[in-house]
């Protein structure tokens, strides 16, 4: 049986606001973490951003996750059309082995991060009618 981790879903900014205002009333974090239905961690996360901005900087969350997380950044994606157009007959393992090898055999980017790459930039369909040639 595999363990599975608990997910807490975020706080909302009224429950913030909520926590610190207890906060502020009675100078009691666990009361105010009860009334707001939060961690006492909850309230240590937010407390310093709280005291630099006041109520204003708990309505804005910016740990959030970025809009294309599996999107490699764009000098990786040139390099990878690059070493396509400058080595026709390397497929995506070979790139992505190229690139590791240069950056001390550490994966930069996987086999079908490559593809998907090239597939974007229309140098993979091409290598398939070739295939689908011969």
């Amino acid at each position: 049986m595999t363990a599975t981790g608990i997910h807490y879903r975020r706080t909302t900014a009224q429950q913030r606001k909520k926590l610190f205002e207890k906060w502020e009333e009675t100078g009691n974090i666990s009361e105010a973490c009860r009334k707001a239905h939060v961690g006492r961690g909850t309230f240590y996360y937010w407390q310093a951003r709280f005291e630099e901005k006041g109520y204003k900087g708990l309505e804005e969350f910016e740990d959030h996750a970025p809009n294309s997380p599996n999107r490699i950044e764009e000098k990786v994606e040139r390099v990878v059309i690059e070493m396509k157009q400058e080595h026709q007959d390397w497929g995506k393992k070979r790139i992505a082995d190229e690139l590791a090898k240069k950056n001390n055999w550490v994966p930069v980017v996987s086999p079908n991060t490559v593809k998907r790459v090239l597939e974007d930039a229309g140098l993979w369909a091409r290598i398939e009618e070739e295939t689908k040639k011969k």
